[in-house]
């Protein structure tokens, strides 16, 4: 086969590889494809808007009915606040999965066939799924129970702190130095809710044996007088019994008073601070003392 030969093969190759691609392209109907995704992108474009408007009437809904209980008389604003964050996000999720049906429905991907094999899979993964389980059980009886609410003020067994949300699978609480637990519902055993009753003050101030207890006392009642009115929060006024032995072989003070819950701590730092102060002031000699912690 000579040179001019071998060209003309080349060139015939390429001219039917053309041909059929020219063939293939010209039986392809654009109108019908581009037709197809305007219509899909406007369907999911109305869907989009459509559950962006839903969600926001519902959240005004929600907000709007729980700010009518708030008005309302021995209503817990904590309680409140606790079903509002759990109604946001029980509806948010409903919202999220209806927008995630339609559109797969749009695009043409068979929700009914993944629902079905994914209760397959969760069935098969159900072994895998105790510890979930649990959270969700533990957290709806947690609701259920009222055992604790936004705000209050809890201790869960090594984790204390102020609550900041409570959901079917994490209650979050935030310590008293700034650190966010996310603490799972399956591992709270003992819930100590700081923040529904009355809560006692305990002051323990160290004093040497031989202090003059009458000025002390005098010292002490000054304080009272002077700063007991200016916190209403205070349920029941300081008391104390004098000289008394407060254990490691150490005399000294013990005031109580009660306050109002999720005020006992700052009720406690003020007091402190001015009893100490005042006692210094009149000449009273104070050991090294440890600030007690309610």
């Amino acid at each position: 086969m000579n040179e001019s030969n071998v060209t003309e093969s080349v060139v015939n190759d390429v001219v039917e590889k053309t041909n059929l691609f020219s063939q293939y392209w010209n039986s392809i109907n654009w109108n019908e494809i581009i037709s197809t995704i305007l219509t899909t992108s406007l369907q999911i474009l109305f869907f989009l808007i459509l559950f962006y408007i839903l969600k926001k009437i519902g959240n005004v809904l929600i907000t709007k009915a729980f700010s009518s209980y708030r008005r309302k008389e021995n209503i817990s604003i904590n309680r409140l606040n606790t079903l509002n964050s759990l109604s946001q996000n029980i509806f948010h999720a409903v919202i999220g999965f209806l927008l995630a049906y339609s559109i797969l429905n749009v695009i043409g991907v068979p929700v009914a066939s993944l629902l079905t094999g994914a209760g397959v899979i969760g069935l098969a993964l159900s072994l895998g799924a105790q510890g979930f389980v649990s959270d969700i059980v533990n957290g709806f009886f947690l609701l259920l129970e009222k055992q604790m609410d936004v705000g209050d003020v809890v201790e869960l067994d090594t984790v204390s702190g102020t609550v900041v949300d409570v959901n079917l699978k994490t209650t979050l609480v935030k310590s008293f130095d700034g650190t966010l637990n996310f603490v799972p519902n399956r591992y709270i055993t003992i819930v100590s809710n700081k923040s529904r009753e009355d809560m006692q003050v305990m002051i323990k101030i160290h004093l040497y044996p031989d202090a003059d207890i009458q000025k002390v006392s005098k010292v002490i009642s000054e304080v009272n007088e002077r700063l007991v009115p200016q916190f209403p929060e205070i349920t029941e006024e300081p008391s104390y019994t004098g000289m008394i032995d407060i254990g490691e072989g150490q005399t000294g003070i013990q005031i109580t008073m009660y306050t109002l819950n999720g005020q006992q701590f700052d009720i406690q730092h003020r007091f402190f601070q001015e009893y100490v102060s005042s006692l210094t002031e009149a000449g009273i000699k104070i050991p090294l003392t440890k600030y007690p912690i309610v």
